[in-house]
C-alpha cells in the first residue's frame, strides 16, 4: 500500500513532533511504501486552512536517528537515483497544503497514493473543540475532499509523569508499541472501509501495554469553550519606534489636530496586544453526547475487538463488538503463594477475553469502567469503590472489627445471645473477658469489670493446678498466634505482664492510638519466647482477651502417633450485603508435640503442645519429616468417624452463619458490608472431647501459605469458587457457572441488609 504521511507538528523533534518518525519506520517495516510531506514548522490549531496568496516553498529533510534531533534540512533534493538516503518533503504551508502537494506534485514514480495518514498528533483529538481546530484532522479532511481514504491519528496522554518513567510521553518502548497498534488498525480499517466513510480518526493512549488494550468505537463528543476569550491581553512593552518619535515630537499629553495643538483626549480604542491563551479546563468538561459531524452508517459503537491473546502477533482484527461484558482487573495480593492461584482462577472461571489485567486504577479507560481489584487492604481504592458502586468490586469490606478483633468478637457474640439465648453462639463460643492494660502494676484496676475472671481466680484458690480452671490470654490486636499465654491465677497473669514489661525497649509511642482502623503496624516489638524468633507488637499490649481453656480437647494421632491437639481452619467467604459461604474443604492444623495438659507445662511459654498455629511451630516442624497441616476430610475414619466429621461441619456452618448475621445486625458500626465488596476469612474452630466445635477467632487476609505445597489445590479451588460467586455474579451474572455437581462452597446464610 502506498501511504502519504502528513502532520501538523512538523519534522521529527523531541520537543514538538516526537512520534512521526516512529510511525513512518513502523509502516515501512510492515512493507508499505511511505511518502512524507510535512509542514516545515509547528502548525497546530490551524484546521484545514490554506495560506491564500502565499507561494509555498519546499525544502528537503533527511531523517536521522530515531528519537534524536539529528535530521538535516536541505534546499535542494537528492540527485535522481539516490536510493540509500531517505528524503522527505517539508513545505512552509499548512497540513492541508501538505496533502495537496503530496497528492498531486510529488511521488508519481511510486504509483497512486492509496491512503493518507495525518499524524500522529502530539496529544489527543477526542472532542469537538479539538477536532474542529486540529491541523491533524484538517489534513485528513483535505484528503477526504480530494476523494482519498484518510485516517487522522493522535497519540493521547493524560500526564507527562509516570511512576517508572518521568517522561512517559517520550518513552521509546511505549511509542513503538503505539505505532505497532496504529499500523494494525490502519491496515484493518483500510481493508474494511465503510461504504459511506470518508475518514476515520484514531486516538491511541500512550500507556504501558497499549498493544493489549481493548479498542473501542466511539462518537465525537460535543463540548464548548467556557465564557470569555481564548486570548489574553498583554502590554506592548517594545512599542514602535516611529510611534514613539511622533509622541516625543508632539509633546507629552498633546497631539496635533488640523495643525493645532490640543490636550490629548481618550482615543477610540485602547492600543493593546493579544496572546493565544485558551483555558483547556473549560473544554475538558464534556457536555452530554451529541454528534457534531454526520456519522457514517457504519459500526460506531462497542469494541473493535482484538480476537487473539497476543496482540503483538496480530495479523487481522475483527470489527465485531464483544459479546460479553469486559472488566479491568488489578490483582496485587502481595503473596507469592496465592497470587498465581487468583490469576489462574480468573482465567478458569471468567468468560474468555472478558477481562484485561492492568497495574493500577489510573489505567482505566474511564472512571466508570468495570473494575475489579484484589489486593492487600491498604492498596484498595475505597473512594473509587464508593463512587462507582455498580461498576467496581474489591476483596475487602472497609470496616469489620466486629469479627476480626478478638475483644470485638466476644462482644458480638454476647450481644447476639442476649437477644437470642437459643443461638448456637451461646454454646459454641466460650464466654470471654476483655480488659485494657498499659502497665503490670495496674492489673487489679484493669480486672475490676472482668468479673468472670475474678470469680474464676477465687474458685481456683487453694486448688492444685490440675483442679483449676485454666485460661488462655491473647493480645486483642495480635495475629499469627503472637503473645498467647496460659494462666490460672492472678499471680500467674501478673507475672506474664511483668515479663513483657521488662522485655520492652524504651518507647515514646505509649500514647499511640491503637485504633488505626483494621490494620496496625508498629516498629517496637517484644520478643515472644513461645515463638522462638516471633515478636509481639507493643501497640498490641493494650487490649487483652482471656478465654477459658478448652480442656480436654479432641486429640488425634500426630506426627509420632501420639494424641495431639489440633484446630480446624475454615475458609469463609462473605459476599455483598450479605451472603455467607463456607468452603467445605477444611484444614486440620496440628501442634508440633504430643498433647499435655496446661498444668504440666514447665513455664508459661512452654506452649508447643497447645499452639496449633503453623506460624509458631519450631523449625523441625516445617521440615519434610513433619507436615502440621492435613485436609480435614482426609483424616482416617478410624481416627475420626465420618459421623463426627459431619457433625463438626454442621456446627461450623451454623456458627458461621449466626456470627456474621450477629455482626451485621447488632454491630453495624464495627461491621459494615458493601454490596460491591467481598472478603475471604480464615475462621478457626477447636473441637473438644465431646465433639463440640468452639469458635476461636476470625482472621482477615488469612495466611494461605500455611496450607503448603501439597494442599495448594485446596486454596486454588477456593479462589475459583470465590471468582464464581463474587466476581462472576457481580459482573457477568448467569454467564459464569459452576462445575456440574459442585458443592465446595456452601451458602450457609443470607442477610438482606438493604445496603446500596
Amino acid at each position: 500500500m502506498h501511504i502519504l504521511v502528513v502532520n501538523d507538528d512538523g519534522p521529527p523533534s523531541n520537543q514538538s513532533s516526537p512520534y512521526v518518525h516512529s510511525l513512518i519506520q513502523a509502516l515501512q517495516g510492515a512493507g508499505h511504501i511511505v511518502s512524507v510531506v510535512l509542514p516545515h514548522t509547528q502548525r497546530s490549531w490551524i484546521g484545514k486552512a490554506h495560506m491564500v496568496g502565499q507561494t509555498v516553498k519546499p525544502t528537503y529533510y533527511r531523517p536521522g536517528t530515531l528519537h534524536k534531533d539529528d535530521g538535516t534540512t536541505h534546499h535542494r533534493p537528492l540527485p535522481a537515483g539516490s536510493t540509500k538516503q531517505e528524503e522527505w518533503v517539508l513545505v512552509d504551508g499548512t497540513p492541508a497544503s501538505c496533502v495537496q502537494i503530496g497528492l498531486y506534485h510529488y511521488f508519481h514514480d511510486r504509483g497512486p497514493i492509496d491512503l493518507v495518514v495525518s499524524g500522529p498528533n502530539y496529544g489527543r483529538n477526542s472532542t469537538a473543540v479539538f477536532s474542529l481546530s486540529s491541523g491533524t484532522l484538517g489534513g485528513a479532511l483535505e484528503a477526504a475532499v480530494c476523494k482519498r481514504k484518510a485516517i487522522a491519528l493522535s497519540y493521547a496522554f493524560f500526564s507527562m509523569e509516570h511512576p517508572k518513567n518521568p517522561d512517559s510521553a517520550h518513552d521509546p518502548e511505549i511509542i513503538a508499541n503505539a505505532s505497532k497498534l496504529s499500523i494494525k488498525l490502519i491496515e484493518h480499517l483500510y481493508n474494511n472501509w465503510g461504504e459511506d466513510v470518508d475518514l476515520y480518526t484514531i486516538n491511541v493512549p500512550l500507556v504501558e501495554g497499549v498493544e493489549s488494550r481493548k479498542v473501542m468505537w466511539t462518537n465525537m463528543l460535543q463540548n464548548y469553550w467556557g465564557p470569555g476569550s481564548c486570548f489574553k491581553e498583554v502590554e506592548d512593552k517594545d512599542g514602535n519606534a516611529d510611534d514613539e518619535e511622533q509622541r516625543i515630537r508632539q509633546g507629552e499629553g498633546e497631539e496635533e489636530i488640523n495643525g493645532e495643538t490640543e490636550e490629548k483626549t481618550v482615543t477610540r480604542h485602547t492600543h493593546k496586544l493579544f496572546k493565544w491563551a485558551p483555558r483547556f479546563t473549560d473544554v475538558y468538561n464534556i457536555t452530554p453526547l451529541k454528534a457534531n459531524f454526520m456519522h457514517a452508517a457504519a459500526q460506531i459503537e462497542g469494541e473493535l475487538k482484538l480476537p487473539l491473546e497476543d496482540i503483538k502477533n496480530l495479523a487481522t482484527l475483527s470489527l465485531k463488538p464483544s459479546d460479553t461484558k469486559h472488566i479491568y482487573a488489578v490483582i496485587n495480593y502481595e503473596d507469592e503463594y496465592v497470587q498465581p492461584l487468583i490469576l489462574a482462577a480468573l482465567k478458569s472461571r471468567l468468560p474468555k477475553d472478558s477481562y484485561t489485567l492492568i497495574s493500577s486504577i489510573s489505567e482505566l479507560p474511564e472512571p466508570g469502567a468495570p473494575f475489579l481489584q484484589i489486593g492487600d487492604y491498604e492498596s484498595l481504592p475505597f473512594d473509587h469503590v464508593m463512587a462507582h458502586p455498580s461498576m467496581s468490586l474489591v476483596n475487602s469490606y472497609i470496616i469489620r472489627k466486629a469479627l476480626i478483633r478478638k475483644h470485638y468478637l466476644s462482644t458480638t457474640a454476647y450481644n447476639w445471645t442476649v437477644k437470642h439465648p437459643s443461638s448456637i453462639l451461646s454454646t459454641n463460643i466460650k464466654p470471654s473477658c476483655d480488659f485494657e492494660l498499659d502497665y503490670a502494676e495496674f492489673l487489679d484496676d484493669a480486672l475490676v469489670e472482668a468479673w468472670e475472671l475474678k470469680e474464676s481466680f477465687q474458685k481456683n484458690e487453694g486448688k492444685e493446678p490440675n483442679e483449676r480452671e485454666w485460661w488462655i490470654l491473647k493480645p486483642g490486636m495480635s495475629d499469627r498466634g503472637q503473645g498467647i499465654r496460659l494462666f490460672s491465677t492472678e499471680e500467674e497473669l501478673q507475672s506474664i505482664f511483668e515479663e513483657w514489661e521488662a522485655a520492652q525497649p524504651d518507647s515514646d509511642d505509649e500514647d499511640e492510638d491503637e485504633e488505626q482502623d483494621d490494620d496496625i503496624s508498629s516498629s517496637n516489638a517484644v520478643k515472644d519466647a513461645s515463638a522462638g524468633d516471633d515478636y509481639i507488637m507493643t501497640s498490641h499490649l493494650r487490649h487483652f482477651i482471656a478465654q477459658p481453656y478448652i480442656d480436654p480437647p479432641l486429640l488425634l494421632p500426630g506426627a509420632s502417633g501420639a494424641p495431639t491437639k489440633f484446630h480446624i481452619r475454615t475458609y469463609v467467604v462473605a459476599v455483598g450485603s450479605l451472603k455467607i459461604y463456607v468452603y467445605k474443604p477444611m484444614l486440620a492444623l496440628f501442634a508440633s508435640t504430643p498433647y499435655s495438659p496446661p498444668w504440666t507445662a514447665s513455664s508459661s511459654t512452654d506452649l508447643f503442645a497447645h499452639l496449633t498455629n503453623t506460624c509458631l511451630q519450631p523449625s523441625s516442624a516445617s521440615s519434610n519429616a513433619y507436615n502440621p497441616v492435613s485436609e480435614f476430610w482426609s483424616i482416617p475414619n478410624s481416627s475420626l468417624p465420618q459421623s463426627t466429621k459431619d457433625s463438626i461441619f454442621t456446627q461450623i456452618c451454623e456458627t458461621t452463619s449466626e456470627l456474621f448475621t450477629a455482626a451485621s445486625q447488632t454491630m453495624m458500626i464495627h461491621f459494615q458490608t458493601l454490596p460491591n465488596a467481598f472478603e475471604v476469612y480464615g475462621v478457626d474452630f477447636l473441637v473438644d472431647e465431646k465433639g463440640t466445635a468452639f469458635l476461636l477467632e476470625v482472621n482477615a487476609y488469612p495466611d494461605f501459605q500455611q496450607t503448603g505445597d501439597e494442599l495448594r489445590g485446596l486454596v486454588g479451588g477456593l479462589w475459583e469458587d470465590v471468582v464464581r460467586v463474587a466476581v462472576g455474579d457481580f459482573f457477568f451474572g448467569d454467564e459464569v457457572e459452576g462445575k456440574e455437581g459442585e458443592e465446595s462452597l456452601i451458602l450457609v446464610g443470607e442477610v438482606a441488609l438493604g445496603r446500596r
